[in-house]
């Protein structure tokens, strides 16, 4: 029970929601997350540590650069929630906009993870 908890405390957030879209692409640096979502950088961190400590996503550090990515194997309720928001994200504007945002993101660090 308490996995499903975790799982849609995550997601009940935009943000979040926001986030694992665009780690869903590949692994990105806050610096790229901020950038594409145009929120500050604490509200960033806050919401990529919160989605960190709930194991929804993984960090390395990479020289001066923390890189994120989605666990390499996922909960499987994670999992299939991704599935559903791969499919939401071809329906709602502002993941869309901020699936271009990320084609034109240079993202080559965070890359070489």
């Amino acid at each position: 029970m308490e996995e499903y908890i975790s799982v849609y405390k995550c997601l009940c957030d935009r943000t979040r929601l926001r986030i694992l879209n665009l780690l869903q692409q590949g692994p990105l640096c806050v610096c790229h997350v901020q950038q594409i979502l145009g929120e500050p950088q604490p509200k960033v961190s806050k919401q990529l540590n919160y989605l960190k400590r709930h194991e929804m996503i993984e960090s390395v550090r990479n020289a001066n650069w923390t890189i994120y990515r989605l666990p390499e194997e996922p909960q499987p309720l994670l999992e299939e929630n991704l599935k559903c928001l791969q499919d939401l994200a071809f329906q709602e504007a502002i993941f869309l906009e901020d699936l271009k945002r990320l084609e034109q993101t240079d993202t080559s660090a965070a890359c070489g993870s």
